[in-house]
């Protein structure tokens, strides 16, 4: 039975701010910060933008092009860094906007960055158990750095929603595969605003050894090479990391930049691979692999290996596409705009 991806989603908020206005507040060097990440500016959600209005809105674009009644869902996932609540679940709200409720199983999952793909997984092995005829994955979240510090530059705000099911597939899903470790590279304890990291130790050994290790495991397990794939998708902390992973893979330039959006998008954490993703579906042809590897800190990658299908060319013009949402209609806001839709700013009591 094969099980795959039968519609797919993204939504990436219109609103965003450039690295160069962000270091000027801070008395920074603009250059050195996009040389060093990679990056130029990141999305900013609105005040009235949460990891949940996201994940229905992509949910929304994913059912258009699955074609299938929201009912006919029996699980939803959602993975966020940034659910809005701490105790109320932000599945049921999404569960409920779409009309997949009250038949449905829900639960939202956290792993860092890589929450997102955590979801894709169960969802997927989920339909092929046989358990559920469809299950949607959503990976999604708003931007949280402390004012200053390295991740204000690079943390940004997106979702992706992918539904799965055995019927109706735009790609089918070949392999997946995860790869774990207890590498605590960052963190965000209880009642803390903002998360921690261990600077350049994010990258030598936890990004690189757990991507690494998930993408080796995927070419032994179907005895493919890097040639074998006319794209592939690496988590995107920042511009450098992903291009970086995935030419010392063996991956070409050409094979990584459809599904690269870090430089233009910032991190979107718990979406970055995934809205990767949707933006490699948007161009891909019938007969194309994709390998697709996120990327949680803590530490583990999700991989995936898809191959798609001549449905695409029907499903792909069914919502907005992930670079016309990328590049068109942006909104550039000042620091001070920033800051107040973001809540940075807290008056004491």
């Amino acid at each position: 039975m094969n099980v795959g991806i039968v519609g797919y989603g993204a939504y990436i908020p219109r609103r965003r701010i450039r690295l160069a206005e962000i270091a000027s507040v801070w008395g920074a060097d603009a250059a050195a910060y996009e040389r060093g990440l990679g990056l130029h500016e990141k999305s900013v959600p609105a005040r009235d933008e949460d990891t949940i209005t996201m994940s229905v809105t992509a949910t929304r674009r994913a059912l258009a092009r699955a074609g299938i009644d929201p009912r006919d869902i029996g699980a939803v996932y959602v993975g966020s860094e940034s659910h809005p609540y701490a105790v109320k679940p932000s599945g049921t709200v999404v569960a409920e906007a779409i009309g997949a409720t009250p038949a449905v199983h829900c639960a939202d999952l956290e792993f860092a960055c890589k929450a997102g793909s955590e979801g894709m997984f169960i969802a997927a092995a989920l339909v092929k158990s046989g358990e559920v005829g469809h299950a949607l994955a959503v990976g999604a979240d708003t931007s949280q750095g402390a004012p200053g510090d390295a991740l204000e530059y690079s943390t940004a705000a997106g979702a992706a929603a992918y539904i799965f099911g055995t019927a109706g597939l735009v790609a089918t899903m070949e392999a997946q595969v995860s790869f774990m470790t207890d590498t605590p590279d960052f963190w965000r304890r209880e009642y803390m605003h903002y998360p921690r990291h261990a600077g350049r130790y994010t990258g030598e050994p936890a990004y690189f050894k757990t991507t690494f290790g998930a993408a080796r495991m995927l070419l032994e397990k179907t005895g493919m090479e890097p040639k074998d794939f006319a794209y592939a998708v690496f988590h995107q902390p920042n511009g450098k990391f992903p291009m970086r992973a995935g030419t010392q893979l063996g991956f070409t330039r050409e094979q990584l930049e459809p599904g690269w959006l870090s430089p233009w998008l910032g991190n979107t954490y718990s979406g970055a691979s995934p809205i990767g993703l949707t933006a490699v579906l948007d161009r891909a042809k019938a007969g194309d692999r994709i390998m697709m590897v996120s990327y949680g800190s803590g530490a583990g990658s999700d991989g995936f290996v898809w191959a798609v299908t001549d449905r695409i060319d029907e499903v792909r013009d069914l919502a907005p596409h992930t670079r016309e949402q990328l590049d068109n209609n942006k909104t550039y806001v000042p620091y001070g705009v920033y800051a107040k839709l973001r809540g940075k700013i807290r008056m004491g009591e």
